[in-house]
């Protein structure tokens, strides 16, 4: 079992299997040019499941691919075969923009994997194309039926955003409830990477908006989750993810590995240090002790806050996923 140095059982790791993305979001990352690490930075497949070995025996008994936009990465899906059958009972996962989804979701539910959590944040491709920099939303629309055609349990995230898809956050709970797939609004987390004038919504502005049309009452919390989740009268949840409430980070049960192969304590820091070399040279019991160190230094919490003190991260979320 693995323990933080805040006596949190850490049972979830997420994987970042590229820091290229084929969309330019305003929250994310709006101005970086259309470039990539080289190859050779990157941990390959094999020394990337090494670590993911050593994680499930350790304890970790949930495993989630990220970016960047995972999908870029050619072999996902053998990646993903790799870990189903060290573990084929392991909570695999993926987070993608769904705009690939078409062409691969068959053969990522053959390889093993069960859920995909896919970003969603309008319904309108106007508005669709001002968020991401390009026309992507019937693409992204065909990738979550191709998920749910294949058998994958489908999440849908949406990141409200003052001004731009603020007016549409009942129209895309009715578009998930209609298709019975979860829907997790996500606060907007300040970040220096993100458009200087972009803007989200904070909870109770989300609720505020879901109850101009439905009641709902809040259900308990499960565990470490890191959502918050709403019961309407026909019995729908939807999840709000609130990383700017105080209570957020005392149940984390969460740590990160880039793709070039550091391990990352806090989505909020940009504490870490590298497995890499440890790896690559088949030393996992130096990789086990890098590990438990970057449990020690696991931060108690973020530093968003519910108020205008919050500060901004330096963090780039696109080298871990969200």
């Amino acid at each position: 079992m693995l323990i933080d140095g805040h006596n949190r059982v850490v049972d979830y790791l997420r994987v970042s299997v590229t820091e290229r993305c084929n969309f330019r979001c305003q929250y994310c990352m709006p101005e970086k040019p259309f470039s990539w690490v080289p190859k050779e930075n990157l941990l390959s497949y094999e020394d990337l499941f090494k670590f993911i070995k050593v994680s499930i025996d350790e304890g970790v008994k949930k495993v989630r691919i990220t970016g960047g936009e995972p999908l870029l990465r050619e072999g996902l899906d053998s990646f993903i075969k790799m870990i189903y059958d060290y573990k084929n009972d392991i909570d695999l996962a993926i987070t993608t923009n769904g705009f690939l989804l078409p062409k691969v979701a068959q053969k990522l539910k053959d390889a093993g994997l069960k859920r995909v959590n896919i970003s969603l944040d309008t319904l309108i491709p106007e508005v669709a194309h001002k968020i991401a920099q390009k026309d992507v939303l019937n693409k992204v629309l065909e990738g979550i039926e191709a998920a749910s055609k294949a058998g994958l349990k489908v999440k849908i995230n949406c990141v409200p955003m003052k001004g731009i898809n603020d007016k549409e956050l009942v129209d895309l709970l009715e578009y998930c409830k209609e298709r019975n797939y979860t829907i997790r609004y996500i606060e907007f987390m300040e970040n220096h990477h993100a458009k200087d004038s972009a803007k989200g919504l904070n909870s109770q502005q989300i609720q505020e908006i879901i109850a101009s049309k439905y009641k709902f009452e809040p259900v308990i919390r499960d565990g470490s989750s890191p959502s918050q989740n709403y019961k309407l009268e026909d019995g729908y949840e939807f999840g709000i993810i609130e990383p700017h409430k105080a209570d957020f980070c005392s149940d984390c049960n969460r740590i990160r590995l880039t793709a070039e192969g550091f391990l990352i304590p806090c989505l909020y820091f940009e504490d870490a240090l590298s497995i890499k070399d440890a790896v690559e040279s088949n030393n996992i019991d130096e990789a086990v002790e890098i590990l438990k160190k970057v449990l020690k230094n696991k931060p108690e919490k973020n530093k968003w806050s519910e108020d205008d003190n919050g500060e901004t991260s330096a963090r780039a979320f696109y080298k871990t996923g969200g």
